[in-house]
């Protein structure tokens, strides 16, 4: 295989690859310094060569994207023709885009996929990709390869038809970024409560992690509790009140309490939708 990219996303999946038997050849990256210097440091730990896309040999069955999504169909019609010769399958790892990114090298028999793993990356740091899911999206040649290889990595693969690919994606974006982006209105409400932000992830990590144990173990449904969950409103009128100084903080709290009311087991849940309709 070769992989194309020297970010995050690359670092991992070349590395596990690696680990899981798969013979890497080339880390290909652009021209600019930083990226090949990324480049270098994934070579060296896999065993490939660093390269540019103008010094590319290809020698692989496998060519893997790993870049970011503006960049995958530019990537693909930027490899030199001489060098696809022995390539039989290729694959990005964008949540958005279709297999169809990848056309330019559909014309010289190359069977294309999408395969995104469904994992956050992040620098400094390589997560297992042992029971990770892996959506597919392709020609069944390539999805097939694709399988294959997510089963060597530990994975789980599951096909995603074409027109499911932009929910798929918003699915994904909730699980982690806007998560994350949770996570940081957490930190504004208890700075609003008198905590710095080091102080509301130290005392705030034990009850998400119980709250993500009890979703795991409980399911959604028997995880809830709180004020919403008991129909108290006097309580949930006096969060309201006293988040009118921080407006954005109260949009996130009516926007999240009224979510609970939609899929959540709620009691007094007409006097609460009054309340949060006010």
């Amino acid at each position: 295989m070769a992989v194309v990219g020297a970010g995050s996303l690359a670092t991992a999946l070349a590395c596990a690859l690696r680990q899981s038997g798969y013979i890497i050849t080339e880390i290909i990256s652009r021209d600019a310094a930083p990226s090949r210097r990324r480049a270098r440091a994934i070579a060296a730990s896999v065993g490939a060569r660093a390269v540019t896309v103008s010094s590319a040999t290809l020698k692989a069955t496998l060519l893997w994207f790993c870049v970011p999504d503006s960049e995958v169909r530019h990537a693909a019609a930027s490899l030199p023709s001489r060098a696809l010769e022995g390539v039989r399958f290729a694959f990005h790892s964008s949540g958005a885009l279709l297999s169809r990114e990848l056309a330019p090298l559909r014309k010289h028999g190359v069977a294309v996929a999408s395969v995104h793993p469904f994992m956050t990356f992040v620098p400094g740091v390589q997560p297992s990709l042992a029971g990770v899911p892996f959506a597919l999206e392709g020609e069944a040649a390539a999805t097939r390869m694709a399988r294959r290889i997510v089963r060597d990595l530990g994975g789980d693969s599951f096909t995603l038809p074409a027109s499911r690919k932009a929910a798929y994606h918003a699915w994904a974006t909730f699980t982690s970024p806007l998560l994350l982006a949770f996570l940081v209105t957490l930190e504004e409400a208890a700075r609003a409560a008198g905590l710095t932000p080091e102080d509301s992830r130290r005392k705030s990590l034990p009850i998400i992690r119980q709250t993500l144990e009890n979703y795991s173990r409980l399911g959604p449904r028997r995880s809830f509790s709180g004020p919403i969950s008991r129909g108290d409103l006097a309580t949930v009128a006096q969060h309201l009140a006293g988040l009118k100084k921080h407006p954005w903080l109260r949009e996130v709290y009516l926007a999240l309490a009224q979510s609970a009311l939609r899929r959540l087991p709620v009691k007094n849940r007409s006097g609460l939708r009054r309340l949060l309709h006010d």
